[in-house]
C-alpha cells in the first residue's frame, strides 16, 4: 500500500549536495528526486562541495534547508562547520539534514545532532520510515514561509555585499507579492531610474545555456577585476507536484566569487519560460547595483520569446545538431 506523501503548505526550497571530497552522488541524487516529487524546489549542487559553497548557496537562494550526504569519513567536522558558518553569516533559520549510511556511526549521529544539526538519518531510519518517510520528515520540518516578514523599510539594507537582504526580498515578492503590494510598488519606484544592462539567454533544454553563462561569467570576472555580476536562472516547475529541479548551479564553476550573486527561480506556472515574478526580482537586483545582470530562462521551443521582454540583449542557444540552416531563420 502506497503511503500518503506530505504536502508542503509553503514553497519550500532545499539545497542538496554531496560533501567535500565525496564522489558518491547516487544517494543524494535519489534523495533530491524524492524531495522534488514531494513538491519542493530543489537547488542541486552535485558532489564534492565545500561547506563554504553550500552555505553561500543556501543564503543566496534563501533556502529553507540544506540536505547533504557524506560518505567520505569527515562528517563530524563537515556538518558542524556548516552549522557554524550559517550562524557566522546570520542565517541560523536554515535547517541542516544529512545522511551517510553506515559510514556515520550511531554515537556520531548523536554527537552531531546534539551540536545543533536538525537530523542525521541512519540506516535504521531508512528501514523504519522508508525513503518517502524520511523525506516527509525533512520537508515537514522545513515547511515555513520565507520572505513573510520583509517590509518596505528592508529595501534600505540592500547592497551587493548583503546577499541575505537581496535573497529575502526576492523571496518576499515571489511568495507574497499579492499580500505586499506596497513592497512591489516601492521596489518598482526605487529602481525605475536605474539602467543596468540585462543579458537574456534562452534556448532549447540541454543546449548549454548554463555552460555558456558560466563561461561568460568567468571571462567577465577575469577581464573586469572591479565589476560585479548578478544572475537569475529559471527552471520549469512540475505540473503535477509543483516541485522543481533548479539545477543550473551544477554547471556554474565560476560563480563562487564575492562579485557574483545568483538566484535560481522556478516558473511556478506551466508552459512558460520565465517566472511571473521576474520583473520584481530583476528590480531587486538593480537596487543592489551590479554592473550587469544575466537572465537565463528555462528551456523553450521555437515560439518562446518571453526573455526579450526583460532583456536589453537576447541570446538564443542551440545545439550543433539543430537541423537545416532555415531553423536559425525561424
Amino acid at each position: 500500500m502506497e503511503t500518503q506523501k506530505y504536502t508542503p503548505k509553503n514553497k519550500v526550497r532545499i539545497v542538496t549536495a554531496a560533501s567535500l571530497f565525496d564522489g558518491h552522488d547516487a544517494a543524494i541524487n535519489i534523495m533530491r528526486r524524492v524531495i522534488q516529487g514531494t513538491g519542493c524546489e530543489v537547488i542541486h549542487l552535485g558532489h564534492d562541495k565545500s561547506a563554504e559553497e553550500v552555505v553561500n548557496t543556501a543564503i543566496q537562494e534563501d533556502a529553507n534547508a540544506i540536505a547533504l550526504t557524506s560518505y567520505q569519513g569527515g562528517h563530524n567536522e563537515y556538518f558542524k562547520y556548516i552549522y557554524d558558518l550559517l550562524r557566522e553569516k546570520n542565517s541560523p533559520q536554515i535547517k541542516i539534514f544529512g545522511g551517510g549510511g553506515g559510514v556515520i556511526l550511531p554515537e556520531e549521529i548523536e554527537d552531531i545532532m546534539s551540536y545543533g544539526i536538525d537530523r542525521i538519518y541512519s540506516p535504521d531510519d531508512g528501514r523504519e520510515l522508508g525513503l518517502q518517510g524520511m523525506i516527509d520528515d525533512l520537508v515537514q520540518k522545513s515547511d515555513f514561509a520565507t520572505g513573510k516578514d520583509v517590509g518596505v523599510s528592508d529595501l534600505d539594507s540592500i547592497s551587493f555585499e548583503n546577499s541575505t537582504s537581496i535573497a529575502k526580498i526576492i523571496s518576499a515578492v515571489e511568495n507574497f507579492s499579492e499580500e505586499k503590494p506596497e513592497l512591489v510598488k516601492a521596489i518598482d519606484e526605487k529602481s525605475k531610474d536605474l539602467h543596468i544592462p540585462i543579458i537574456g539567454i534562452t534556448g532549447t533544454g540541454g543546449a548549454g545555456k548554463s555552460s555558456l553563462t558560466d563561461e561568460l561569467v568567468r571571462r567577465f570576472l577575469r577581464s573586469n577585476t572591479d565589476k560585479k555580476i548578478a544572475i537569475i536562472s529559471i527552471d520549469p516547475s512540475k505540473k503535477k507536484t509543483g516541485g522543481a529541479l533548479l539545477g543550473d548551479r551544477i554547471r556554474m564553476n565560476a560563480i563562487n566569487d564575492p562579485r557574483v550573486y545568483m538566484r535560481s527561480m522556478a516558473t511556478r506556472e506551466n508552459n512558460v519560460s520565465v517566472s511571473p515574478f521576474i520583473h520584481s526580482a530583476l528590480n531587486v537586483l538593480k537596487l543592489a547595483h551590479p554592473d550587469v545582470i544575466i537572465l537565463e530562462t528555462s528551456g523553450i521551443g521555437q515560439s518562446g520569446s518571453e526573455v526579450s521582454d526583460f532583456a536589453d540583449v537576447s541570446m538564443y542557444v542551440m545545439t550543433p545538431e539543430y537541423g537545416a540552416s532555415t531553423q536559425l531563420e525561424k
